[in-house]
């Protein structure tokens, strides 16, 4: 089952929501490819003031498909780490504000997407995690930088190196999120908060 990409618009936002008919996205090829494009776009479009990316209730992003990687090739590999990392950099260097509204699950580099866009609206049953840490993987699309500058490198290793799950209330706390808010809340928070912000 593949993961997709569903932009709309709320006034002068773009609401990117990633889906899956399982309900919980990936970031697969053909999302990661979605996404830059959808991203790549609105810095043109002077009617866009700002993007919200979102999930589905059950997972903002649940991290890559396993299968997928397993079937790449060395070059393969590298050309799609390649592609993850163009992918958070245009998020991150957006001139106009990206805020991501998380429900359910926020693993991998489902996090390290996350980290990239300016601010993170979490909803009460959120779960952050880079669980790759337990299995002897890391992620290649720049959380580990951006995780050690959010919360510390205290925090930011502990998180890493055990794949420990942490909850919406504490990564408030760690400064991980800006926000916790009702799970039916979370999505129009986030649209107001990226109409009202200034890059």
């Amino acid at each position: 089952m593949s993961s997709s990409v569903r932009a709309s618009r709320n006034g002068q936002v773009l609401i990117l929501t990633l889906e899956n008919p399982d309900g919980y996205p990936r970031l697969e090829r053909a999302a990661i490819e979605l996404l830059l494009n959808k991203m790549r776009e609105a810095q043109f479009e002077p009617s866009i003031c700002g993007c919200v990316i979102t999930g589905t209730d059950r997972a903002f992003a649940a991290g890559a498909e396993i299968d997928e990687l397993a079937r790449l090739t060395a070059v393969a590999a590298h050309d799609f780490s390649r592609m993850g990392q163009r992918l958070m950099s245009t998020v991150g260097q957006s001139e106009k504000p990206v805020v991501a509204a998380i429900r359910g699950y926020c693993f991998g580099g489902g996090l390290d997407l996350a980290l990239a866009c300016h601010a993170r609206v979490a909803s009460e049953n959120a779960t952050f995690a880079h669980p790759g840490g337990a299995i002897g993987i890391i992620t290649g699309w720049g959380g580990t930088q951006r995780l050690t500058r959010l919360v510390g490198r205290s925090l930011a290793l502990d998180m890493l190196s055990t794949g420990r799950s942490v909850s919406a209330r504490e990564a408030l706390d760690m400064g991980l999120v800006n926000r916790v808010v009702a799970e039916g809340e979370v999505v129009s928070y986030s649209i107001e908060l990226t109409s009202r912000c200034k890059r």
